[in-house]
């Protein structure tokens, strides 16, 4: 658990007047999309969600292995981009003409593996919340098309290995665990997002952006990032309530890292750069229906979980369901540790609480292992660390208390929370300071009430 981070520059809210705009390019927010072909070019038509400005996108078809992204700088109203399309099935008459292929909602990425360019677009979506009039969506539909006409790729585009690569990339399903918003930066926190001043590009080099990489060609050639979507892999459940008629929704958002990242038992603890495993940020927030207004209130609260911040692994084996931990390496000055740490006082703040749930008693030693290692990695940094910034460690065995007929787990683990907010305070209605009130230090006799 940790302090609310301070803001990127990012847009919080749009304008819900698309007539106030001006027609200037790079205030265009586009949301829909139709891909057409010829056998020279791929047309990307992109529009806003009014349909009242459209942008055109030019793919190049005719190289094999490069891929070339040109974008119009004329922003087009609806009937001249229904002219442009004519006058390019026009010209391409001899050749086949124009066709359109499919629609689209977003291109995800781009890659090539041994030869030929692929296109990953999103053909299907659906919204699964809203945040302060933002939609969010998830996908219900994605298709990887390839760049190159066939007439011009040679036979390494069709080769088993080729193939093989394809495959591999078609196996992620996009319509599980991912989600994304065109105007709303939903890789940063609500109060990142309510605190920014300026009007900039998404935030693709957030740790939370999933497809950073795949969208980088073209962003890097459009200079913006207007046709490529931002995915986040986690977890987004919005719900509506009422307590005593009063209207509200409660939003759970959870972002995984893409630093690190990889299957149980295959990633596990910390590299050299301070990055651990399974990094997963976690955010509630709170909002009464009349947000945006005047009256409107909201609050968020982040944390985040991780492996544990050190040289180990586990050999996954299908003989053992428990495999063995192995500390790989011993480091007297906990480098690696200490660079996880410093990344999240610069990401959260201080204080940093941590919360440690592994065994302290096994018949046959494992996490044991972890669980020493770690505390005096712990004990060590606060040696070195000023007193502000030193780590409040709390170590509760989990597993041995929840074995007891008569243990509440909740009620422990909501000692810890209200103690944890007391001291790191929550982001409220859009004010910069965070309210604390005094409280007990954290130890583990506080946290067995």
């Amino acid at each position: 658990m940790a302090k609310s981070e301070r803001p990127p520059k990012v847009v919080p809210n749009p304008n819900p007047n698309p007539a106030d705009h001006d027609l200037d390019p790079s205030s265009c927010t586009l949301e829909k999309f139709r891909l057409f072909e010829t056998r020279a070019r791929f047309y990307l038509i992109g529009s806003d969600c009014e349909k009242r400005r459209f942008r055109v996108l030019k793919i190049d078809r005719s190289e094999p292995s490069d891929l070339g992204v040109s974008e119009d700088p004329v922003v087009y109203s609806e009937q001249e981009v229904k002219n442009l399309l004519q006058r390019i099935a026009e010209g391409n008459r001899a050749t086949g003409g124009l066709s359109f292929v499919t629609k689209v909602y977003g291109i995800a990425g781009c890659i090539k593996f041994l030869e030929s360019y692929y296109l990953i677009l999103v053909t299907k979506r659906r919204q699964i919340g809203s945040i302060c009039g933002h939609a969010i969506y998830a996908i219900d539909e994605s298709q990887m098309i390839t760049v190159p006409h066939s007439s011009v790729q040679s036979d390494v585009a069709f080769s088993k290995t080729e193939l093989r690569y394809k495959k591999l990339l078609s196996s992620v399903d996009l319509t599980k665990d991912f989600f994304f918003s065109y105007t709303y930066p939903i890789m940063c926190s609500l109060q990142q997002n309510v605190l920014a001043e300026g009007t900039v590009m998404m935030p693709y080099e957030n740790m939370f952006v999933w497809n950073a990489f795949l969208t980088q060609p073209i962003r890097c050639k459009c200079n913006n990032t207007m046709w490529t979507i931002a995915l986040v892999h986690g977890h987004f459940k919005q719900v509506r309530m009422s307590v005593f008629g009063r209207e509200f929704s409660v939003a759970l958002i959870s972002r995984r890292s893409r630093h690190f990242a990889g299957t149980r038992y295959l990633k596990r603890g910390v590299n050299d750069r301070g990055r651990v495993a399974n990094d997963v940020e976690t955010e509630q927030i709170v909002f009464d229906e009349e947000v945006g207004s005047c009256g409107g209130k909201m609050s968020s609260v982040v944390q985040m979980r991780g492996s544990i911040p050190l040289f180990w692994s586990q050999e996954a084996s299908r003989l053992s369901p428990k495999p063995d931990i192995i500390l790989q390496r011993y480091d007297p000055t906990y480098q690696a540790t200490k660079l996880h740490f410093e990344d999240l006082a610069k990401r959260y703040g201080n204080p940093i609480i941590v919360l440690n749930l592994i065994k302290t008693v096994e018949k046959r030693p494992r996490e044991m292992m972890l669980r020493r290692e770690f505390a005096s990695a712990v004990g060590y940094l606060n040696q070195i660390l000023p007193e502000e910034s030193q780590l409040k460690f709390i170590h509760w065995d989990f597993h041995k208390f929840a074995k007891s007929k008569s243990a509440n787990v909740l009620a422990v683990l909501g000692v810890v929370a209200s103690e944890a907010l007391d001291m790191t305070g929550f982001y409220y209605s859009g004010k910069p300071m965070n309210v604390k009130r005094k409280s007990v230090p954290l130890s583990r006799t506080s946290t067995g009430r």
